[in-house]
């Protein structure tokens, strides 16, 4: 299957598009003892904090790629989603500065920091048991209420909203001199991964793309292996938001097309990113914030020793008593 993908001029475009609805987050270079003793003397550290953008994570850049098309008739009726939280998250931002009402269905178990975030942006929200459940609830809510069901990875305009990252990220390093022999993303569903290697490959072709997913949800991962789009029967990690239980046609491809290899990591080495960006960093980031990292930590390490490293910190939607849970005293 060969994929239409958004060229860099269609991506700056989009971006003109979005406007103050986003922020361009910050780009920082990394440097502490903690952080060479973790990645290497010699491995140059970059991040792009998205976890700084609206709403906590780097969901609204996607969502309102696909929102500010909507019609009247369309915005009247409102949207749905199925989501673990950032993308509900996002789609009440969104749903309100467009004019418009957000019925997500999320699971039971959703962090209880993204509920109440949910709640105050007026999300209507409609629980199933696992994420897995959400697909026939979400197709129920578009055919009884004629919601418009904004899918919170697939498809050509979130991949467009989310090329945006990997455009700045390259900007952002080229303005401070810098280019990157890597980038480093995680993958939920692919919307991200894909977005950002679509827009890095075509800015920086020698820039490799690594995308790391957790053990307990690898859709993309065996996708890869496979070579066709996998599913998996559940979610086995604390990084929930990384959590698809499928990998869809589109973003697949994209990734297929752009991304040079998707890795592994398990929940106690993101316990371990967790605490290095916390201490390092400073920065309080859920599970898949930190999942990045982590490959960079572990499986990647040696391979990128003495490179110049990009990673997306990608959200940071995430309650105290959890965080403090997570990376232990």
């Amino acid at each position: 299957m060969t994929v239409e993908y958004p060229g860099v001029d269609a991506i700056r475009a989009n971006r003109a598009r979005l406007g103050e609805l986003v922020v361009t987050t910050p780009v920082r270079m990394l440097v502490d003892d903690a952080v060479k003793a973790a990645i290497g003397n010699d491995t140059q550290l970059w991040l792009k904090e998205e976890l700084f953008q609206r709403t906590g994570s780097f969901k609204p850049r996607g969502a309102l790629s696909v929102m500010l098309d909507l019609d009247d008739g369309a915005l009247r009726k409102g949207v749905t989603a199925l989501s673990a939280g950032n993308h509900a998250i996002s789609l009440g931002y969104c749903a309100r500065i467009l004019g418009t009402t957000a019925k997500v269905v999320m699971p039971r178990t959703a962090n209880p920091f993204r509920l109440q975030v949910c709640r105050e942006l007026g999300v209507e929200i409609d629980f199933v048991d696992s994420i897995a459940e959400g697909f026939p609830r979400v197709k129920e809510i578009q055919e009884k209420e004629g919601r418009t069901f904004v899918h919170p990875y697939e498809g050509p305009k979130t991949a467009l909203g989310t090329a945006t990252i990997g455009m700045e990220f390259i900007d952002q390093t080229r303005d401070a001199g810098v280019t990157l022999d890597a980038v480093i993303v995680a993958a939920g569903g692919g919307g991200l991964t894909g977005g950002v290697a679509c827009a890095v490959k075509q800015m920086s072709p020698s820039t490799a793309v690594y995308v790391i997913e957790p053990e307990g949800a690898d859709t993309m991962y065996r996708s890869f292996k496979t070579g066709t789009p996998q599913s998996i029967d559940k979610v086995r990690t604390i990084a929930d938001s990384l959590g698809s239980p499928r990998c869809e046609p589109y973003s697949f491809e994209m990734n297929r097309q752009f991304v040079d290899e998707v890795l592994l990591v398990n929940d106690d080495q993101i316990r371990d990113a967790m605490r290095l960006l916390f201490r390092s960093a400073k920065l309080v980031t859920e599970p898949a914030g930190a999942t990045a990292l982590a490959g960079l930590m572990y499986p990647l390490r040696s391979r990128l020793e003495g490179k110049t490293v990009g990673i997306v910190v990608c959200g940071g939607n995430i309650d105290a008593a959890t965080f403090g849970a997570q990376i232990g005293p």
